[in-house]
């Protein structure tokens, strides 16, 4: 990790993790703070921590924005004995209830192209969220409101988004994407558009929102983002009307033919109910 946090609002800093471009966002109140999301091992977690200390010193809650590793498998490094974790219930669960599978998940998921961090991942501690997040949450960060929510299906079943209303700054986790396509291999894409149009109805003109990974945006890339998601659903339920194969309805996503082809195949096993 070669770089600090960077404020993109009043009291609102992120930091972007360079192997995978995740973000972490810092919110400084009085007294206390909040970091959303904890990257992938013990060691950045550490350096995160150097940077977070840089900006505040009091103490943090955590929020995960959703269970999968690079977003959460810092949580035992940052988490003191009295930390608070806050994450949607299911990813909760996961994390909880299914910490093997989570973790050789995310090792098969990097080993080919990251296989340090695969390893490193491999012997990662993680430490499961103490606070259920069912639909929203309101939490007192030093004195600055900031709403927990869960938008519905999306890239996972477990999202939330974080709200900082008095710096209009939007955390969308991985239901935005900038530095690259959603991400689709656990997703709902049919309902994935909800979620977002859920997401839209917290911005302004002037919200700053930040992406899982990249660099941040305005409300205008997410509504561009969001009729892409519509239309990759579109496709996926006329495909499956017509008996296409997900190969014909990967072929003209919006998305390109690779992650069109996984959120065909997603949207199928919702239609027919195996998702």
């Amino acid at each position: 990790m070669t770089a600090g946090f960077t404020e993109v609002a009043a009291g609102v800093h992120v930091l972007r993790e360079p192997t995978l471009a995740v973000n972490v966002v810092l919110v400084a109140g009085d007294g206390a703070a909040l970091l959303v999301d904890t990257l992938s091992t013990a060691g950045q977690a550490r350096e995160l921590a150097e940077a977070a200390r840089a900006v505040t010193p009091y103490p943090w809650t955590i929020v995960n924005t959703h269970h999968h590793f690079d977003h959460c498998f810092g949580n035992a490094t940052l988490a003191g004995p009295d930390t608070a974790i806050y994450a949607q219930a299911q990813a909760a669960a996961a994390l909880r209830d299914r910490s093997d599978a989570v973790r050789r998940a995310a090792y098969e998921e990097m080993r080919a192209g990251h296989p340090a961090l695969a390893e490193e991942l491999a012997r990662t501690e993680l430490r499961a969220p103490t606070h259920e997040v069912h639909e929203e949450t309101v939490l007192d960060v030093g004195g600055r409101r900031v709403v927990l929510r869960h938008p519905g299906h999306g890239h996972t079943d477990a999202d939330l988004v974080v709200h900082v209303p008095d710096a209009d700054v939007l955390v969308a986790g991985d239901l935005v994407e900038q530095s690259g396509p959603p991400a689709f291999e656990e997703s709902y894409p049919l309902t994935w558009p909800d979620a977002l149009a859920d997401l839209l109805r917290l911005t302004t003109p002037t919200t700053v929102v930040v992406p899982g990974h990249g660099e941040p945006v305005g409300a205008d890339f997410v509504r561009e983002q969001h009729a892409q998601l519509a239309r990759q659903a579109w496709l996926i339920r006329a495909g499956h009307t017509g008996s296409a194969p997900p190969e014909r309805v990967a072929a003209e996503s919006p998305f390109g033919a690779r992650p069109g082809l996984i959120a065909a195949r997603r949207g199928y096993a919702e239609l027919d109910g195996t998702a």
